[in-house]
């Protein structure tokens, strides 16, 4: 048996072991240092969606499209018509058209729109488009860029007196990258503390505390070292951050109790120090493998997800597990083979604690649920079912509040743009119209048609303006096709306008419809369908013309929709796996489906909770929202369930492995069941609070997304570890009798069942 050959290797060259782990951790620190360098914000299927075939034509098709673009929001004392503030934004604007990664700068002094500037002409915003091709992202700019802003503004009188922010897409990104770094960190040293006080308490020892912790962060920075790599060759999302720090503090630590409360019963009972550390490894440890397999199998199946958020996401997920399953099994227990007795320093500790080991209470517990198995399934059916209700009014969309990085520059300079009323102007729906046939769409032949799609678009009352082409002063359509009948001429007077909304051959147009300040990420979504929808009805004038919607809101459907095509899919492939998986581990029927039934409930559990908080806004304020999100951000389910039904597993291996183990010894269901729970109880109870604070801190993050993920993964254990594990599974075991061993293990021939 492998296992049993490893755990010989183990405990006969520890030392070994800890050079091995040792070179590994000189080249995973300093790699894991550049980690936020790797990680990317954007989001999209992975597959070609119409919102990417929009930005395709965009790219190939016009010279210089307003693609990536940055928005720096200015506010002063003075209103904009002063000499010293227009002089600021012209000098400004001078300053970065004249940096190479920058095409142009639009701002109120090369338009007369009004949009431009606050009603009390206080405050302005203009605009400086990226140059597409630029080897280097937009947001790679961004530090310099900034830097540049602040140094031109303070060398002028009176600039320093400005309140400037640099905001728009690649900055919004670059901020979330930062911020979600930042609070990972921050989230690892509150967790941290609050995690120690469990593991003292679970112990009554310091070392012994000590070495589920160094586990942990090990893992976390070995798992983020390989991350930096495989970034070099795939898209890596910011989401992945969250979760390799959160999963691998958790498994790790998680893990690591389990090896070391079983080392210390092991010596207990009379083994020395080696022997003690090789029946960890092959009782322990192999349950630690066999729920390590079924955490990794709920990452694996985000791999088949057609989005880079979720599908790095799984392969993080999958490192990180396998990271921390082999520091348990090898580190960890060659830690254990030096230290011996000296994990229970100072045993002085461990005497005041001795309460919290007391096995009576939960002896109490085991003994009723034996005596009473109907009632308590009755009791904790009903507690789940009020959790789950508020799950059947679940809506999946963009949040509409909260998902601005808060305290940030760019979230700044979005609530500038909100003062002004010109929010919808950082993140526009466009609307490519191209011809196949290479003719000219801005000719005759289409304009009325193009003025039909326009003015439906204007009609929609979640629409502030369609700009574009037909944005003209004149609406004729004799005078439009005279304007735009020499297109080269007119290029020439007015290259930014033609060159961002009109390709060289004429053959294809853009529009960009900017939404109504009042309009939320969720309203524009729905906006996008209604065009999609006028579209695919039919324009006429237009029957010829191919059109496609793109833009961020755009992307976010295409995400969604491909999103929640696959979720059953991966669902299927969860339930199925995890079922085999555990098969194969207990060499049961029953146990299998009762523990994918069991985690499915806890899932819905969590998702209903998060409905009624963050999507109604129940108590939302708490995570510092000020309103419900009105909807859950399409990868979120996907996510929490794939990474929730393998973390919750955990406590069902743990369980079931110990009853197992003495059914396997007493043949009598009844007592294992009774002994299995009473043995695991205090684990089960100390490792769930460690994976409650460790992803309850990521829900007070101030990413949006990963305060839905803390949030649902934190109320998943909670549930799991008391709802599920502490009542119904238990129950279920008593109810079924010998049939939870079928056709394992048998007695007397045949199953049996027990009244």
């Amino acid at each position: 048996m492998l296992i049993a050959q490893v755990a010989r290797l183990v405990v006969r060259f520890p030392l070994l072991v800890f050079l091995c782990w040792g070179l590994v951790a000189v080249v995973a620190i300093p790699k894991a240092a550049h980690i936020s360098d790797a990680l990317e914000i954007e989001s999209g299927a992975k597959r070609i969606t119409e919102a990417k075939q929009a930005e395709q034509i965009i790219e190939e098709e016009f010279p210089n499209p307003v693609g990536d673009f940055f928005v720096v929001g200015v506010t002063g004392q003075a209103v904009v018509d002063e000499a010293g503030y227009t002089s600021l934004i012209q000098t400004l604007s001078d300053t970065l058209e004249n940096q190479y990664y920058i095409t142009q700068v639009i701002s109120f002094l090369d338009t007369p729109d009004s949009a431009f500037i606050s009603t009390d002409r206080k405050t302005t915003f203009f605009i400086a488009a990226s140059d597409p091709t630029d080897s280097l992202h937009p947001s790679d700019h961004l530090l310099e860029m900034r830097e540049l802003i602040s140094r031109t503004a303070r060398q002028l009188r009176g600039g320093a007196g400005y309140e400037i922010n640099v905001t728009g897409g690649p900055a919004l990104g670059f901020d979330t990258r930062t911020i979600a770094t930042e609070d990972a960190k921050l989230g690892e040293e509150r967790a941290l503390p609050l995690t120690a006080i469990v593991l003292i308490l679970a112990f009554g020892a310091l070392v012994a505390a000590t070495l589920p912790l160094i586990i942990g962060v090990f893992a976390i920075t070995v798992a983020l070292a390989i991350i930096v790599a495989l970034s070099e060759v795939m898209h890596m999302s910011v989401f992945v951050l969250n979760i390799v720090t959160m999963v691998g503090l958790a498994v790790g630590i998680d893990y690591s109790l389990l090896i070391v409360t079983r080392f210390r019963e092991e010596l207990n009972h009379g083994l020395g120090r080696r022997e003690a550390a090789r029946k960890t490894i092959v009782t322990a440890g192999n349950a630690v493998i066999t729920s390590g397999l079924t955490v990794a199998i709920g990452f694996a199946s985000l791999l088949v997800t057609p989005a880079f958020e979720t599908s790095s996401v799984g392969v993080g997920g999958m490192v990180v597990v396998t990271v921390a399953v082999l520091l348990s099994v090898t580190l960890l227990p060659a830690a254990l083979t030096l230290l011996g007795r000296g994990i229970d320093a100072p045993k002085a500790l461990a005497k005041r604690l001795a309460w919290y080991h007391a096995p009576s209470r939960w002896e109490r517990w085991a003994r009723w649920l034996a005596r009473h198995p109907w009632r308590a399934i009755v009791l904790g059916m009903g507690m789940l079912a009020v959790i789950t209700w508020p799950l059947v009014g679940i809506k999946i969309g963009l949040p509409a509040t909260g998902w601005f990085p808060a305290g940030t520059e760019a979230g700044a300079g979005v609530e500038q743009l909100e003062a002004i009323g010109s929010r919808g102007s950082l993140l526009p729906v466009r609307v490519v119209i191209q011809s196949p046939t290479g003719d000219k769409v801005l000719g005759s032949r289409y304009l009325r048609g193009l003025q039909r799609l326009s003015d439906t678009i204007q009609a929609n009352p979640r629409v502030e303006s369609v700009r574009g082409p037909l944005d003209l002063p004149f609406r004729s359509v004799f005078r439009i096709s005279g304007f735009y009948s020499d297109l080269d001429r007119g290029r020439e007077r007015n290259p930014e306008f033609f060159n961002a909304y009109i390709s060289p051959t004429g053959s294809t147009i853009l529009m960009d419809v900017i939404l109504a300040d009042t309009i939320s990420f969720t309203g524009s979504q729905a906006l996008v369908r209604d065009i999609r929808a006028t579209i695919d009805s039919g324009v006429r004038g237009l029957d010829s013309i191919d059109i496609l919607v793109g833009g961020f809101a755009a992307s976010s459907v295409d995400l969604q929709d491909v999103l929640m095509r696959q979720f059953p899919l991966v669902v299927v492939l969860v339930l199925v796996v995890t079922a085999v998986a555990l098969f194969v581990a207990f060499r049961s029927v029953l146990v299998p489906l009762k523990a994918v039934i069991m985690n499915a409930l806890s899932v819905g559990g969590a998702f209903g909770l998060t409905v009624l908080v963050f999507q109604n806004g129940h108590f939302v304020q708490i995570f510092g929202l000020e309103g419900g999100t009105e909807a859950v951000y399409a990868a979120v389910p996907i996510l929490v369930f794939a990474v929730v039904f393998g973390l919750s597993m955990d406590y069902e291996v743990f369980l079931l492995a110990r009853i197992k183990e003495a059914y396997e010894r007493t043949r009598d269901n009844d007592k294992a069941t009774m002994e299995g729970l009473s043995a695991t109880a205090s684990v089960i109870t100390s490792a769930a609070t460690i994976m409650i604070i460790v992803f309850g801190v990521s829900a007070f993050s101030r990413v949006l997304a990963a305060k839905l993920i803390g949030f649902g993964l934190a109320i998943a254990v909670l549930l799991d570890a008391t709802i599920i594990r502490m009542i119904l599974v238990p129950a279920i075991m008593h109810i079924a009798g010998e049939w939870n061993w079928w056709p394992g293990i048998k007695r007397n021939g045949r199953p049996k069942i027990s009244s």
